[in-house]
């Protein structure tokens, strides 16, 4: 019979080297090292949900107001050729959301994902000049009217290529939704031609970016307005079509290339993480050192909250809950950079009822807030 009683001097030393045995025993050198106890302090949940899509109607307001949403990037005011936005009409959204309680936080400048061929401002991305002196000459009148309409963020694309897909993908368990779908080796037999831009090197793509920000950066520093890129979607091997986009082939590399152009606090991103993580092999993991490199310097302006399943060349585009980047970690890095701005559905499934980007963006919506209120609940 074996005796499992510790000898009284082990036990006696077995306490004195633990925290509860310093405790016990009056050991005050220990006590010393023990961490003062006390309620934790939580990080500062600044974040908010927001959307970009329906505009200031009223229908779409109502809308939102419904859904909790009370944050919007409201497009953009009307276009006068030649001239800019129509201030007017600016105020006029700005009123209209107030109605509701709602912020209209940012605008979409005519530099879309659309690509050059179906924006009012080709020519700044095909390094024409002196056109792109005359469209260069909007945007700034363009900051200008967003300032007085207190819009303090204008999000904008530097592509010549539009957004690409190759097709889409049904989910059976899902209810048959759809999902946008990118595959390169299949976009290569294609063999579509170049594009009316010819063949543009990244060293070109940067010379225009540069012409371009050169001239509108200073003027949005003067209105305190700041200006956010969004990644090029997706990044593509270089030369695809003749275009080597400014984030690829490494999306990373890209971003911080881009970020290091100006020392300026309106210089920054409409950091989309399903464009992002499509530049990446390992979304999962990869995606959270770019949050925090980008976070840290304060250049995340607006976030899409868009996820993927796949990666580099070969991705989905799903609901929040189903892609390989785990969006808890997401905003836990989102929440430890300070960052303050919105969370974004973008890009939602579709499927066969006519209510389906009504539904999927209400699915989304739920899914963020949800997201902001449980990690905001964390303790740091």
């Amino acid at each position: 019979m074996t005796n499992d009683k510790l000898p009284r001097r082990t036990l006696l030393q077995v306490l004195t080297n633990s925290s509860l045995g310093a405790v016990l025993l009056g050991n005050t050198a220990a006590c010393a090292s023990i961490p003062a106890s006390g309620p934790e302090k939580k990080k500062a949940m600044l974040m908010k949900v927001g959307c970009q899509h329906g505009g200031t109607g009223k229908e779409n307001l109502e809308y939102l107001a419904r859904h909790g949403v009370f944050h919007i990037d409201g497009g953009a005011p009307k276009f006068i050729d030649g001239v800019g936005w129509d201030l007017d009409d600016s105020l006029a959204k700005k009123e209209a959301c107030e109605k509701y309680g709602v912020s209209l936080d940012a605008y979409h400048l005519p530099l879309s994902s659309a690509g050059i061929t179906r924006v009012a401002t080709p020519n700044i991305m095909l390094g024409k000049s002196p056109e792109r002196d005359r469209e260069i000459e909007m945007i700034q009148q363009m900051i200008e009217v967003a300032a007085k309409s207190d819009v303090r963020l204008l999000l904008y694309n530097t592509t010549i290529h539009p957004v690409l897909r190759t097709g889409s993908t049904p989910d059976p368990m899902r209810g048959n939704a759809t999902y946008s779908t990118w595959n390169y080796e299949e976009a290569v037999k294609r063999n579509d031609p170049l594009t009316i831009a010819g063949k543009v090197s990244i060293d070109e793509i940067y010379e225009r970016i540069t012409y371009f920000l050169d001239r509108v950066l200073p003027v949005a520093e003067e209105f305190k307005v700041k200006l956010g890129n969004h990644i090029a979607d997706p990044p593509t091997p270089v030369g695809y079509r003749g275009i080597t986009r400014w984030n690829s082939p490494h999306v990373f590399e890209g971003i911080k290339r881009f970020a290091g152009l100006y020392d300026s606090q309106f210089h920054g991103f409409n950091l989309c993480l399903g464009s992002t993580a499509e530049g990446l092999q390992d979304p999962k993991t990869e995606i959270l050192p770019i949050i925090k490199w980008v976070g840290e310097r304060n250049q995340i302006f607006n976030i899409h909250l868009r996820n993927i399943k796949g990666g580099w060349n070969n991705f989905q585009e799903v609901y929040p809950d189903n892609g390989d980047m785990d969006f808890v970690q997401v905003v836990r890095a989102l929440r430890d950079v300070g960052y303050s701005g919105m969370l974004m559905p973008d890009h939602i499934p579709r499927h066969e009822d006519p209510a389906s980007a009504l539904q999927g963006h209400a699915f989304a919506f739920g899914y963020i807030k949800a997201l902001i209120q449980a990690v905001g609940s964390e303790g740091a």
